[in-house]
């Protein structure tokens, strides 16, 4: 297996070609595959790939069989929460577009690279890490660590920015 690199901005279009892999897994084929978003989401993840610094991280693998392809995505993001008991500095982590390629599944690609953005979330002192899992995905998740919380999350859509 290739290593377990950070994304660079050079890896910005298959950052985005991973995600819609992870979006056609989670809501079916074709669901928002649309070109046009990938275009305008372009320079922002480069821009956000090109921060070390910031509060955004995507942790990659090279396809083994495909030059210039990824065949893994991790992305996550530290958030500030004004603290409580159990994580009184408020870092909580956010887990989001875990992608595996089709052909390069089932290989350990996506738990390397779980294991990497949960290192860089301890580095950065973050006491808690969410994320959404698929039911496919879960048991990763489950063996990672995380369990399930009784969340009443709810979603207000303001619209394009």
């Amino acid at each position: 297996m290739s290593p377990v690199r950070r994304a660079t901005p050079e890896d910005a279009p298959e950052v985005l070609r991973l995600r819609q892999v992870m979006i056609d897994s989670v809501s079916g084929p074709g669901a928002g595959s649309s070109s046009a978003w990938h275009a305008a989401s372009l320079p922002t993840v480069r821009a956000k790939l090109a921060d070390p610094e910031g509060p955004f991280a995507a942790f990659v693998i090279d396809h083994p069989d495909r030059p210039g392809a990824l065949a893994a995505l991790v992305a996550g993001t530290v958030e500030y929460r004004i603290g409580r008991a159990d994580n009184p500095h408020g870092a909580v982590g956010y887990v989001f577009s875990v992608a595996t390629d089709p052909d390069a599944r089932r290989r350990g690609h996506a738990r390397a690279c779980m294991e990497t953005l949960l290192d860089w979330f301890r580095r950065r002192g973050v006491a808690q890490v969410d994320l959404n899992a698929s039911a496919e995905a879960e048991p990763l998740y489950a063996s990672l660590g995380f369990v399930r919380k009784p969340d009443p999350s709810m979603r207000l859509s303001l619209g394009p920015a």
